[in-house]
């Protein structure tokens, strides 16, 4: 049987912390930045964790 591929474009998306947590970007940061206020554009800026309910649909698709 052939070995299953990862998901080309979470590998790209995603990373696994030492803990076992999923690490993301946030979206919208890349344009249409002028109506967005600097809080929110900051907070975009940081890294956040995939939620609890979606963490096993990432797993799969990383073949964790």
């Amino acid at each position: 049987m052939p070995k299953q591929k990862t998901n080309s474009g979470a590998k790209k998306r995603f990373s696994l912390t030492a803990t076992g947590k999923i690490k993301m970007k946030h979206a919208f940061k890349n344009h249409i930045l002028t109506k967005k206020s600097k809080k929110r554009k900051l907070a975009m800026g940081h890294t956040a964790y995939v939620s609890p309910q979606d963490e096993n649909n990432v797993k799969f698709l990383l073949k964790i």
